[in-house]
């Protein structure tokens, strides 16, 4: 699963490189030239914002804001045994599948691949996953070559996500702001709107920014992030804030955003700041208090605190590689394990599956229930640990993984193998994690048969990957 944290993995200084790109040269980069400049031929792109090239010691260097198959004069910036980072001064020889980059991707990094054509991306995120098999799990170049098919692509490679999340902060005249930090800073870049977000919300954070500093005055309500979320399909739009426990004016908030920004829900989230952010509550100011998406004929309801998939259109690909590649008929008993709100649990059930699904997070578990009842498909939701969990469903005929970035955790591969599927399908948003998994599944019985990149990210490296692996003996 892959959110808005997942989004961008820009270097310090990346808005530097977008600069650089053109030609220009800041008074600190004239300062620093007496450093020596080479000029590079890029190779590829790494699974990162960089672009992957070699210096004339033969040593590995990473070079923002570059594009395959051109030549740049780069100045190197970081020097490790191993490998180099440069930023890039100039471009000698630009590459055809060089495009120019918006002005809104030089500044936060949420775009660290537009400058590159959709193409020349698609081909760049299915080479990660083929690489992560051969570095990562060992695979034989040829076999991985043909069991990773082409990646697929998402229908609008802008205007796609459902979701904006801010931090927030003040401005040099004490001002409350909303933006992005960018990677590798604590530097609040300050956005007015995002065309990577769908039309609703495309311009959402320089309107939600006015309505909050009216909101706020000289009083500080405590809001330290901002989300808002918008569906094409179904109209739905709901602002979540964050805010620890306190006295908060709840109607005059309601009225001022719901006006700022046409929302049909408007919810307060009590939490602490932090990156666990325990959520205490979620206060409705206004509306149903729910944010409604639609995935494969089936309605969701999914609450501010609970993961969706940032690109609905996307996700209806990955539950429909997940149900074919499992070949699922009436009667089989399915796990799906880290579920989420059910966006693989209610397809499984609704195709006759009997389906048990395992998710930590309470208001997802929350979520499922209700999204279950309202489909009419019945899932045994559990609220647990995958790992603890897992052993106690006994033997089963197909299982959904869909882990977090970080992948299964230790001996999770272990207790699926005792459970015995004839298939598993892994959803996975990491290609060297699920490639390090695929390699402990192959060795205990199963055998991968299908991966497919999916494009759920346009204008940025990430990529997920549906993947089915078979039982052997089967």
């Amino acid at each position: 699963m892959d959110e808005s944290q997942g989004m961008r993995e820009a270097a310090a200084g990346k808005a530097m490189a977008g600069r650089t790109a053109a030609g220009e040269a800041t008074a600190s980069e004239a300062a620093a030239g007496a450093a020596a400049r080479e000029v590079v031929r890029i190779e590829r792109m790494s699974y990162g914002s960089a672009a992957v090239g070699r210096l004339a010691s033969g040593k590995t260097v990473f070079v923002e804001g570059a594009a395959p198959q051109e030549t740049v004069e780069v100045q190197v910036t970081e020097e490790k045994p191993s490998f180099a980072r440069a930023r890039m001064t100039r471009v000698l020889e630009p590459a055809q599948t060089r495009e120019p980059r918006p002005a809104c991707a030089r500044g936060c990094g949420g775009c660290p691949w537009a400058h590159l054509a959709y193409a020349a991306q698609l081909e760049a995120k299915r080479a990660c996953v083929v690489d992560a098999l051969v570095r990562t799990a060992h695979m034989d170049a040829a076999r991985a070559e043909e069991l990773v098919g082409e990646c697929a692509p998402s229908k609008r490679q802008w205007g796609y996500r459902n979701k904006l999340e801010f931090a927030c902060g003040t401005d040099a005249a004490g001002r409350l702001t909303l933006g992005l930090f960018r990677e590798g800073t604590h530097d609040l870049v300050s956005v007015d709107a995002c065309p990577l977000a769908v039309r609703f919300i495309e311009r959402a954070p320089k309107a939600l920014r006015g309505a909050l500093r009216y909101l706020q005055g000289s009083q500080d309500l405590g809001i330290f992030r901002v989300g808002v979320r918008a569906s094409l399909r179904t109209k739905s739009t709901e602002i979540a804030l964050w805010t620890p426990p306190s006295a908060f004016p709840r109607a005059a908030v309601a009225k001022t955003l719901k006006d700022a920004v046409k929302a049909t829900s408007v919810v307060r989230v009590l939490a602490e700041p932090g990156c666990a952010r325990k959520v205490k509550k979620v206060e409705v100011l206004d509306g149903r208090g729910l944010w409604e998406e639609s995935v494969c004929d089936a309605r969701f309801l999914t609450s501010a605190p609970s993961f969706f998939q940032v690109n609905t259109a996307q996700a209806e690909k990955l539950v429909k590689l997940v149900m074919e590649g499992l070949e699922v008929s009436p009667g089989m008993y399915v796990a799906d394990l880290y579920a989420g709100g059910g966006t693989f649990s209610i397809p499984l059930a609704q195709a006759g599956a009997d389906v048990v699904a395992v998710e930590v997070a309470g208001s997802s578990v929350r979520d499922l229930r209700r999204n279950a009842d309202a489909n009419k498909a019945f899932v045994e939701a559990v609220c647990g640990d995958t790992a603890r969990e897992l052993p106690e469903l006994g033997e089963l005929d197909a299982l959904v993984v869909d882990p977090p970035r970080a992948g299964l955790a230790r001996g999770v591969v272990d207790s699926i193998a005792a459970a015995g599927p004839a298939r598993v399908a892994y959803v996975s948003c990491d290609p060297q994690t699920w490639a390090r998994d695929v390699a402990l599944f192959e060795q205990r019985g199963y055998r991968l048969v299908r991966a497919t990149p999916v494009d759920l990210f346009p204008q940025t490296y990430h990529v997920e990957t549906a993947s089915i692996l078979a039982r052997e003996d089967c």
